[in-house]
């Protein structure tokens, strides 16, 4: 017998073993985030996310006083794993850095349809602060952003914070913001091709972008 052929055979084995599963674990991650009714956990009063990214790791403090439902779904999206592989797709120098689009497009079109209500504004957009991203009254669903400096002005928007960068705002301070504005205003990316063709859009085009490795409820 072939002593090194069995060894060798054997590994073999294994390691399409880890694939196989590699690749169940991701269909079934991938399953759960297409069902944004199945993700309604009520999150604590208090909890932190942590953001490790292409620039270095962030801590985000999330309170549930100051916005109900943009917590709740936060915590749900990031339990979920919703935030892996996802780009900062619009930063805007001395204004704000902005992601939430997943790079999948079946499992944003799941949750296009899935906004929360609005949450009244209890704090203020100051440096640091994290907020949902708005296309109107009740349309708030995955994107969020966080302000580089005082946007106050946002206050009157209806854009609530939800929570503030506690840790390495330093690392958000360095995300590359280089495209600038999304198009057709700027040089950025699109948001409705990034909704439809997912990172690969992303990838080809704007292969710059910094992005999310995994978010992480943290004790």
């Amino acid at each position: 017998m072939n002593l090194k052929r069995v060894l060798y055979g054997a590994a073999g084995l294994v390691l399409a073993s880890a694939v196989a599963f590699a690749g169940q674990a991701d269909q079934a991650k991938l399953q759960k985030l297409r069902n944004p009714a199945a993700l309604t956990e009520k999150a604590p009063a208090t909890y932190k996310a942590k953001f490790d990214t292409s620039k270095g790791p962030f801590v985000i403090t999330v309170h549930r006083d100051w916005a109900p439902n943009g917590a709740d779904r936060l915590y749900n999206l990031v339990k979920a794993g919703f935030y892996d592989d996802v780009r900062f797709f619009r930063v805007i120098p001395n204004f704000m850095a902005q992601f939430g689009i997943h790079g999948n497009p079946s499992v944003m079109a799941a949750w296009r349809p899935a906004p929360i209500k609005d949450d009244p504004v209890k704090q203020s957009n100051l440096r640091g602060y994290v907020t949902f991203a708005t296309a109107g009254p009740n349309t708030r669903t995955t994107q969020l952003f966080i302000n580089f400096k005082d946007n106050t002005g946002l206050d009157k928007q209806g854009f609530a914070p939800v929570g503030e960068v506690t840790s390495g705002m330093d690392v958000v301070d360095k995300i590359y913001d280089g495209y600038g504005e999304g198009a057709p205003r700027g040089k950025g990316p699109e948001q409705g091709r990034i909704q439809n063709e997912g990172n690969a859009y992303l990838t080809k085009d704007f292969p710059k972008l910094d992005y999310i490795k995994t978010a992480t409820i943290v004790p």
